[in-house]
């Protein structure tokens, strides 16, 4: 008798970093789904509703790992429900996982698929980084299995296209999950696929000059033969391999690899020593075949897989259109617009490059000859107040940059620089606000840009909110 995969759950990711390993099996995203979905989650916090940078109030607590935890939050301004997913910066820093959240981050900006779960915003305190992700409704695909065992063929059909729609999308951007599995497939409240857990993926930048990784990273039962040989592996081809261990376990309710002895599971990958149920339809056993085929060489590819019978069968052509056109929503965006779209706004990463070592307490509060702060405002808006106050003094203003990046450097009439203003649009419609205050001039034109002029008059008032991150 096959054992559960309750059972199994305990051979879970394997991570070169041990920490990493240890934080995983604590907290998993399928954390930030609701109670109703029969997962555990942690209990109600009992502290006053937060307000999170002035506009998602935290509800609270879901889960919580060994850096980072997941709450229910509402954005204050549109209602929409989200899962933020908080980091703790001293932990991330000790955990050696800077790398590995930045990573993440970076790839769930780039990404906009239907079946991949979003990624709003990226939030950043002086000791905290928050993800502001689209919240799962339905649980991840583990726990329906777990529960309720093997899904019938037509849906085991339709989540294996949605999945291999984000893969596919994943990988005509460059992005390789590596860590493909259940527990990181989860559904929305219309029972549809979100791809989740980007955190061991490769990006393009980190692709080597050969084509071939050689990180061990992913799950034991879910982890392709090709890994285990450590001769390098082709991240895409390997991302295929655990597709089809998704495959089969939605078909058969347990997974093809599967032990007590961790050993033994590495030694029936390696051999392709698995065996279909009897109820398998011939069709869907021959596509496991070649999913799970231990020559990475002879592997099926994504571009056979969206030509298989078994996986056409019963598509309609808008469907097919937007599984072989990596569609988001209806509409394909080209790589310039992706490019325009990034440098229109920034995200908390980008500005965590102004303060070294993920100190990100330069983000509020002086600093010398330097403030900055984040206001809930346009750019735009910022740099007319100076150029009406520095006009309204007699000085020059000139704008520099483009929009949603840009400045305004204020001059004395001989040409002395008193302030630079610098404006960097973050997701979600606030501003990050540098000023670069006394670094010329004489003492007059310096007196008017410091002290209680400047608060009065620069800082946004009335319903534009100075934004203290100092508390979080």
């Amino acid at each position: 008798m096959h054992k559960s995969l309750q059972d199994r759950n305990k051979h879970e990711s394997w991570r070169t970093n041990p920490r990493k390993q240890a934080e995983d099996r604590q907290l998993n995203i399928r954390s930030i789904m609701p109670d109703s979905c029969g997962l555990q989650s942690a209990p109600e916090t009992t502290k006053e509703a937060n307000i999170l940078l002035g506009k998602y109030q935290l509800v609270r607590l879901l889960g919580y790992g060994s850096s980072a935890k997941v709450h229910l939050a509402q954005n204050l301004f549109t209602g929409q429900n989200v899962a933020i997913k908080s980091f703790t910066k001293h932990r991330i820093v000790k955990a050696d996982l800077i790398n590995s959240v930045k990573r993440e981050a970076a790839i769930l900006r780039r990404l906009r698929h239907p079946h991949i779960v979003r990624l709003h915003e990226v939030l950043a305190s002086r000791t905290k980084i928050h993800f502001v992700l689209e919240l799962a409704k339905g649980g991840d695909l583990f726990s329906r299995i777990a529960t309720f065992g093997r899904l019938p063929e037509h849906l085991s059909r339709r989540y294996f296209r949605q999945l291999i729609s984000a893969v596919a999308y994943g990988h005509s951007h460059g992005v390789f999950h590596r860590d493909l599995k259940l527990e990181n497939l989860l559904l929305d409240d219309r029972g549809d696929l979100k791809l989740s857990d980007f955190g061991l993926s490769a990006a393009p930048d980190q692709m080597p000059a050969d084509g071939l990784f050689h990180t061990l990273c992913g799950t034991p039962a879910y982890v392709a033969p090709e890994i285990l040989a450590k001769k390098g592996y082709r991240a895409a081809v390997a991302d295929i391999w655990s597709c089809g261990v998704v495959l089969f376990t939605l078909n058969a309710g347990y997974l093809p690899f599967n032990d007590t002895n961790l050993i033994a599971i590495y030694l029936k990958i390696y051999r392709g020593d698995y065996q279909c149920p009897k109820w398998t339809s011939p069709d869907l056993k021959r596509l496991i075949g070649r999913l799970l085929d231990k020559n990475p060489d002879t592997r099926i590819t994504i571009d056979e897989i969206l030509r298989d019978p078994w996986v056409a069968r019963g598509i309609d052509e808008k469907e097919w259109t937007a599984i072989g056109m990596f569609q988001e929503e209806g509409k394909v965006s080209s790589k310039a617009e992706e490019v325009e779209a990034e440098d229109r706004a920034l995200n908390a990463f980008d500005i965590i490059g102004f303060s070294s070592g993920l100190d990100l307490s330069g983000l509020i509060g002086v600093m010398a000859e330097r403030e900055r702060f984040v206001v809930d405002e346009t750019p735009e808006a910022v740099l007319r107040r100076v150029e009406e106050i520095g006009r309204g003094e007699g000085l020059l203003v000139n704008r520099k940059g483009k929009k949603g990046n840009a400045g305004a450097a204020v001059r004395e009439h001989n040409g002395n620089l008193v302030v630079g203003v610098d404006v960097y649009q973050l997701n979600g419609g606030l501003t990050v606000v540098e000023v670069d205050r006394a670094r010329g001039g004489d003492a007059k034109g310096r007196k008017i840009w410091t002290g209680e002029f400047w608060r009065r008059k620069v800082l946004p008032t009335g319903d534009s909110r100075l934004i203290d991150c100092s508390s979080l």
